[in-house]
């Protein structure tokens, strides 16, 4: 079921983009994660589609935003544990650096790269409520690679066991939406601004209508498969239009 636009809190993945467009929330966001400054922003793109070539799995970025010095900082929100985390990392890791390095510009041309995933659940499993990776040198793991990447896992869960006072008070919001410093009652304050803007309403009225065609049409796609499969082993049109929902004349088609 679709949430409400009333019921929309920031964990949800339509108004986390919406606030993360006001610059000093973001950059605020960021550097608290960070723990450092990052400097002037230059611009953010959210729901910034990345798409290499015509065969390649394209992705959706939530929040992705350019500083004045060039680097990179990919913010992504998640509620549910597809359990693919790491390997999505990579795959996002990858996309940004083919989509922004130009045919003919050196390696050393590529953009220093941060992707933050703040999650709701503890994916690395060691009950910690900041995971930082970079690539390090297996025989002396005090020598970095110096790539350039940094990758940072947040688990909400965890908030309890951060001495950071800031970023401990913003995953406690995040888990109980209590609102108790600044930054999150700004939090707060721009939410509601947004619940009572009307373009923002038919948005997300809109974007609701196609992710649930978009959500219908796979469905529909995948009875067809399964179908087709199903005919194959000779199985009778009236099981299988009970197995996959299909109408009789679908399933002739076929």
């Amino acid at each position: 079921m679709v949430k409400r636009f009333e019921d929309l809190t920031f964990t949800d993945d339509f108004m986390f983009c919406k606030v993360m467009q006001e610059p000093y929330l973001c950059k605020r966001l960021i550097e608290m994660i960070l723990f450092d400054s990052i400097g002037k922003i230059s611009y953010i793109s959210v729901q910034h589609n990345i798409k290499t070539y015509e065969q390649a799995k394209s992705i959706r970025l939530d929040v992705l935003v350019q500083t004045e010095n060039g680097k990179f900082y990919d913010v992504e929100m998640q509620v549910s544990n597809e359990r693919n985390i790491p390997k999505r990392m990579r795959f996002y890791q990858a996309a940004i650096d083919i989509s922004f390095l130009d045919k003919g510009n050196s390696y050393t041309n590529l953009n220093d790269t941060f992707i933050i995933f703040i999650c709701m659940f503890d994916t690395v499993g060691k009950n910690m409520p900041i995971y930082t990776f970079e690539n390090i040198c297996i025989e002396d793991k005090n020598t970095t690679l110096q790539d350039g990447t940094q990758q940072v896992i947040i688990n909400a869960e965890a908030f309890e066991n951060i001495e950071n006072d800031d970023l401990k008070e913003f995953l406690e919001y995040l888990k109980t939406g209590k609102a108790k410093t600044e930054f999150t009652r700004r939090l707060e304050k721009m939410i509601q601004a947004i619940k009572n803007n009307e373009q923002a309403r038919q948005e997300y009225r809109l974007m609701s209508t196609f992710e649930m065609d978009a959500r219908d049409r796979g469905a529909h796609d995948k009875a067809l498969e399964t179908a087709k499969l199903m005919k194959m082993e000779k199985c009778d049109n009236n099981f299988i239009m009970r197995m996959t929902g299909l109408s009789e004349t679908e399933i002739e088609k076929l």
